[in-house]
């Protein structure tokens, strides 16, 4: 399994989907598991939802910044 490819999967399904989105802000690992399509141990599930925290976190950075920088 490609753990990096599982990230950006999830990353962009909660992105780009509302429901999902918020089940991820409720619950995490059953989201990221639904997306994957794959019930895995707790600690592989805990590493690659945190990752996927981070990833959106950087994006909704970037975007701000992006949406900042478009006023000058």
């Amino acid at each position: 399994m490609d753990v990096k490819a599982q990230i950006e999967k999830a990353v962009n399904a909660i992105i780009n989907d509302a429901a999902l989105r918020e089940q991820f802000q409720k619950e995490p690992v059953k989201a990221v598991e639904k997306v994957i399509g794959m019930d895995l141990p707790d600690d592989v599930i805990e590493q690659i939802v945190s990752a996927v925290k981070a990833k959106i976190s950087v994006d909704k950075v970037s975007d701000a910044l992006g949406a900042f920088r478009k006023l000058f």
